[in-house]
């Protein structure tokens, strides 16, 4: 048996989905789900071993929701956008579907996945959340906390600080523990606003008070709220250059 969801804000487009998966008894859907949020509790809940993806639906997208997840199932892409198909690295997804979703082309993807190991299809999607998320411009930031996905603007942060496998942003609001690196951060950040003053910090410039000697070669930054950060020798070259700019 093949656990399945459907993640489609669309009834259609799931109703066209369950019609199609008739020929194939083995895969079984446990539950369609409308949104991200859904998806990512029946996840939790259900861990499936594949789910059929919209891309385009409100509140968060395909691939924020895939970003969330610590260990994602497969994934067939669904979507309207031909330009988000050709994101879905066919190298790293399973397979991307556009609709209107045709039978002769749903049968060519199940027959994709049903020839591939089930658990290198999952570290595609792994593979697949990495290589799309970079070089994207940050707006906003999914944070999960048991079943509770938080939004955090990118304007609300004021800085990040590594934690071993995760990385802490600090808001006015208080902090939230993130599973990625400090490195995506500083990629997809921008550079106008952002600056790394040490391996393990990441600041928003403007939320920079004063910068105070510190030790040897070294420096610190004091932050509007009175946090005090350290800024190594290369952070301070790279800070400077900001201010400057």
């Amino acid at each position: 048996m093949i656990k399945v969801l459907l993640v489609d804000d669309e009834p259609l487009a799931r109703s066209i989905l369950n019609e199609y998966l008739v020929d194939y008894p083995e895969f079984v859907i446990l539950k369609e789900c409308n949104d991200g949020f859904e998806a990512a509790k029946a996840i939790a809940e259900f861990e499936p071993d594949l789910i059929f993806l919209d891309v385009q639906m409100p509140k968060i997208n395909g691939f924020e929701l895939l970003e969330l997840l610590e260990d994602p199932p497969a994934v067939i892409f669904t979507t309207a956008y031909e330009e988000f198909a050709i994101k879905a690295f066919e190298q790293y997804a399973v397979d991307y579907l556009l609709k209107p979703i045709s039978k002769t082309r749903f049968d060519k993807s199940i027959q994709k996945f049903s020839s591939q190991n089930i658990n290198l299809s999952k570290e595609g999607t792994k593979s697949f959340i990495q290589e799309v998320n970079q070089g994207n411009s940050l707006d906003r930031v999914l944070v999960r906390t048991g079943n509770n996905i938080k939004i955090i603007p990118v304007s609300k942060i004021n800085y990040l600080a590594a934690d071993d496998d995760y990385v802490c942003i600090y808001t006015d609001e208080g902090s939230s523990l993130k599973k990625n690196t400090l490195t995506y951060f500083e990629i997809n950040l921008n550079e106008k606003e952002f600056v790394r003053v040490h391996r393990s910090y990441i600041v928003r410039i403007n939320q920079i008070t004063r910068i105070e000697p510190y030790e040897k070669d070294s420096h610190k930054v004091i932050l509007k709220d009175n946090t005090s950060i350290s800024v190594s020798k290369s952070g301070y070259t790279k800070l400077k250059k900001a201010l400057e700019a």
